[in-house]
């Protein structure tokens, strides 16, 4: 069956509607798009708990992720990773990489709560309007995108590769490798370990005391400011996670701006799970991985990508407002 082709006025090609080479890629492009989708997750569950907390829109989120990969790229370039594999053994590897991991985590954690701190802290302090954190957040995201370009220029970082993924086994004639299953299991992980923090932890349910009715939590003792700077770090600690996988991913997409449509795609897959819940950040950030590599393919065009992902976004919004899951992280159960 030959793909059905739309074609521009100068007679190039625009779309190419190739179902049988989607049918016949289809598991893999299925494997790819869950672990593209698991990082998406990390980062929305950042978005996710900033907003529960706060009602608050962090759009300098995309900012504290890319922070947390110049700091894998430093960490791995240190340890002698640059353009081809160390020819590590594998628990050397995978110590490098934890490293690294750590370390992403810690710096992403460290923008976050600074930014908390110098952007967020003061408005509420003044009793400002919701419009002035928005605005601020738009703020403090270019601010740091052209903090990070005057410090490290306007080219992307050299390519640096941790390994070569490697088939473990296969699915439909389709392999799976050791690069996607890591990605997603570690995701799924993560997103288990938070959720099971906010549930029985003495933080945990601060976090939620707080997103449920701030003004009661402060009169029963919950240190609202101190919840709020620990709901940031949270979710540092999670773009910093993310980071080292984008970069396992994507290893020569790390540049000054490359937080900015990540970040967006991130903070749709929140809003498509549920917006202020964890469990709706995971779901959506897989969905709008597996929608992307599923479109990319059917079309033929990588262009049209995040356009199906908006497309579906906005009409699952229009059959369920408050996203597939919509349970706010205030009324989460218990």
């Amino acid at each position: 069956m030959h793909p059905l082709t739309a074609f521009l006025a100068d007679g190039s090609s625009w779309i190419t509607f190739d179902v049988s080479g989607f049918k016949a890629e289809f598991w893999s492009l299925t494997f790819d798009g869950l672990a593209y989708g698991a990082i998406y997750a990390l980062i929305a569950m950042g978005y996710t708990l900033v907003y529960g907390v706060l009602r608050l829109i962090n759009f300098a989120h995309s900012e504290v992720f890319i922070s947390g990969a110049y700091a894998v790229v430093f960490t791995l370039s240190f340890l002698g990773f640059g353009g081809s594999p160390p020819g590590l053994s594998t628990p050397a590897l995978i110590g490098d990489l934890l490293l690294a991991m750590i370390l992403a985590m810690v710096v992403s954690g460290i923008v976050a709560v600074v930014l908390e701190r110098v952007a967020y802290r003061p408005l509420r302090k003044k009793g400002a309007p919701p419009l002035a954190f928005l605005i601020t957040a738009i703020g403090a995201s270019f601010t740091i995108q052209y903090l990070i370009e005057w410090w490290r220029g306007p080219n992307a970082e050299n390519s640096v590769i941790m390994f070569i993924p490697k088939p473990l086994f296969s699915v439909f004639g389709s392999n799976v490798d050791d690069q996607q299953l890591i990605i997603f299991l570690a995701a799924i992980v993560l997103a288990v370990g938070v959720d099971q923090f906010l549930k029985r932890t003495r933080f945990g349910r601060g976090i939620r005391a707080v997103a449920q009715d701030p003004d009661t939590a402060t009169l029963m003792g919950v240190n609202k400011e101190r919840v709020i700077m620990l709901t940031f770090l949270i979710g540092g600690i999670l773009a910093g996670a993310a980071a080292l996988f984008y970069v396992m991913k994507v290893p020569s997409g790390v540049i000054y701006n490359g937080g900015f449509i990540l970040g967006i795609k991130a903070f749709a897959a929140a809003v498509l799970g549920g917006i202020g819940n964890i469990r709706g950040a995971l779901l959506g950030g897989l969905l709008i991985g597996l929608i992307g590599e599923y479109g990319a393919t059917l079309l033929g065009n990588a262009q049209w990508t995040d356009v199906i992902a908006f497309v579906v976004l906005v009409l699952i919004l229009m059959i369920r407002p408050t996203g597939i899951l919509g349970e706010s992280l205030g009324k989460a159960r218990v």
